[in-house]
């Protein structure tokens, strides 16, 4: 099991490096080129899909990259098509789209949860394939991941949010009912890969019990289905700076300063 694929923190700091930079010079023909990327990342609560987004996305340019974390849709949002809150987000020419959860929230945690109706569920499953066939078709590179973790692992990092001060908030009700309604929640994953999973937008399995391993493989894979020409940034030369022409700077007195608490520590 990925327990045991585990590595060092050396080499992962190198080979994430690596692949970073390898995101940024892809980034840079995607915005050349005009490509439209969306990826959306599926799992089961606590599987790691933030940590990778993170990653993934802490040094590509922000203008062409977007993060997409929904909210609970509001009361107008509830009465539209199912979709079109997401159609919203996709990207546009040039643009990366990074989607934390999706338009697959109906197929998961609205299933099981019953916040949705069979017949709301039934019209989700038959409507997607054909959603997704025509963002393929009209130029969209769709790539979508969905992040597997085992019931033990889960458990654990439930348990070590819960005193944690910066990730209690990731603690809530239907999260921790990811646990008793396991099974719910995999045979609920099985309905939608089996609706689903198609050849023109396949469902790619993340192994993330490991959750370094996890990031190093779906970033090398992200990477890898993309076919990007390697360009060099425009050159750039930096100008002397000029000499001061009777410039004087007000008296520091006057402006308010954050107090240095810093080097008191």
């Amino acid at each position: 099991m990925s327990q045991n694929r585990r590595v060092s923190k050396e080499l992962y700091e190198r080979e994430l490096k690596r692949l970073q930079i390898e995101l940024v010079t892809m980034q840079r023909w995607i915005v050349e080129s005009g490509l439209r990327v969306l990826v959306i990342f599926e799992g089961r609560d606590a599987a790691g899909k933030g940590g990778a987004i993170k990653r993934i996305a802490q040094y590509l340019n922000p203008r062409s990259t977007r993060v997409v974390a929904l909210p609970q849709p509001n009361e107008r949002e509830k009465g539209q098509w199912y979709f079109q809150r997401y159609v919203e987000h996709l990207p546009t020419r040039g643009e990366i789209v990074l989607m934390d959860r999706s338009w697959y929230n109906r197929a998961g945690v609205e299933r099981v949860m019953g916040y949705c109706t069979d017949d709301q569920y039934e019209l989700f499953l038959r409507q997607t394939p054909v959603f997704e066939q025509m963002l393929v078709d009209d130029g969209i590179v769709l790539i979508k991941y969905w992040f597997s973790v085992s019931d033990k692992v889960q458990q654990r990092r439930f348990k070590s949010r819960l005193h944690d001060p910066m990730r209690r908030w990731k603690l809530s009700d239907t999260d921790l009912q990811s646990i008793t309604r396991w099974e719910e929640y995999s045979r609920a994953k099985d309905a939608m890969f089996a609706a689903t999973d198609t050849e023109y937008a396949p469902w790619w399995t993340v192994d993330s019990d490991v959750k370094k391993v996890a990031r190093l493989n779906v970033m090398s894979h992200l990477i890898s289905q993309i076919e990007f020409e390697r360009t060099e940034p425009k050159s750039v030369k930096i100008p002397k700076r000029p000499k001061s022409a009777n410039y004087s700077r007000p008296p520091v007195e006057t402006q308010h300063f954050v107090p240095d608490i810093a080097t008191s520590l």
